[in-house]
């Protein structure tokens, strides 16, 4: 690895150790003994940084059309160009699954180390991954699974579930036994699973302490959508004391419908991370007060597994040898508190 790393560049890469590290690790070499003498087979962090046989490794993702999404593109191209022994070859970002399947098609052909892969249509890819796959090609699905289990070597995922979770947990911490609240949800584009699974985690940390959703609306995710839906969901409720909105930025047309009504009895939170949000949280002069993180990470994730499975290195920090098959990202709250953590990964 290159000795000189941004800041934001070595938060995206501890992503991916600080997801799967079990913290059980002494010692500085691959394999040997530690202080009681007991073998362990993982390496360390700095061992997988040393610079290994260079691997090319092809990344596709969707159309950049949501600041998340030009996110996870950027992260990709930062993790790889961190590491001098990657070289990243990178297809037009797209939404039509047949152009995404061309360019699995086209790595495959051009014989890469490793695709990283987050499709526009995790089942419409499916068969171009196992195809990969079964050319020797390992793949690291992204964000949006595949619909078989073979069609992946290693699969890095935020945890939508995990966020309406944090949300509903942090929103009855901050009612703190109000069993009367009204509790607003506006969510995101319904049709979707990540959006039914948001709802779903809300639900069921609320009902934990004793509150439930008493108003609902959904939204489209975008700036235009959000604006409409709150103006919707103020209109019908006359008080409210808390909402969660799913998504950073739908959240500023949500912000501009609460300051065209003159609503403030209320506190909120988002979703996602952008650093728009993140600055608002930081300023404290809005009902906003928290978001969940949906890490924008992921590719970048992607694309530093990509690498120690095309070196055949393990994860670095970890006892059993290997790459995990499955890493579910964490979804933290960002507060006024501890917004300096996290303000770095903000999406823009």
């Amino acid at each position: 690895m290159r000795s000189r790393m941004t800041a934001r560049t070595r938060l995206i890469l501890t992503g991916v150790a600080a997801a799967a590290s079990v913290g059980l690790l002494v010692g500085c070499t691959g394999t040997g003994a530690d202080e009681n003498g007991a073998e362990r087979q993982g390496t360390t962090s700095e061992e997988n940084a040393a610079s290994g046989d260079t691997v090319t490794i092809g990344f596709s993702g969707p159309a950049a059309d949501h600041g998340w999404l030009g996110a996870i593109n950027s992260g990709a191209a930062d993790a790889a160009a961190s590491f001098d022994d990657v070289e990243l070859k990178t297809a037009e970002g797209t939404n039509d699954p047949i152009a995404q399947i061309a360019a699995v098609e086209t790595f495959v052909n051009d014989k890469v180390d490793a695709i990283v892969l987050l499709p526009t249509d995790g089942a419409a890819l499916t068969e171009a991954a196992i195809a990969a796959m079964n050319a020797g090609i390992p793949v690291i699905n992204v964000d949006r699974e595949f619909s078989s289990p073979f069609a992946a070597r290693a699969t890095v995922l935020g945890d939508n579930y995990g966020m309406g979770v944090s949300a509903g947990t942090y929103i009855c911490e901050q009612l703190d036994g109000k069993t009367d609240a009204v509790v607003a949800e506006i969510a995101g584009i319904d049709s979707l699973p990540l959006t039914q699974d948001r709802s779903q985690g809300f639900a069921d940390a609320l009902k934990d302490c004793g509150l439930d959703v008493s108003a609902r609306v959904a939204a489209d995710f975008t700036v235009a959508g959000g604006e409409s839906a709150a103006s919707q969901l103020l209109s019908a409720n006359p008080k409210i004391d808390a909402i969660w909105n799913h998504d950073d930025d739908q959240g500023i047309g949500v912000l501009a419908a609460i300051a065209s009504a003159g609503r403030d009895e209320f506190f909120m939170m988002g979703g996602a991370g952008s650093k728009a949000a993140m600055e608002a949280i930081e300023a404290d002069d809005s009902v906003l007060k928290a978001t969940v993180i949906y890490p924008s990470t992921q590719a970048a994730d992607g694309v530093a597994l990509a690498r120690l499975i095309a070196q055949s290195k393990t994860l670095g920090d970890i006892v059993t040898p290997g790459i995990p098959n499955r890493i579910v990202l964490d979804a933290p709250v960002v507060t006024k508190e501890n917004v300096d953590q996290y303000i770095d990964l903000a999406f823009e």
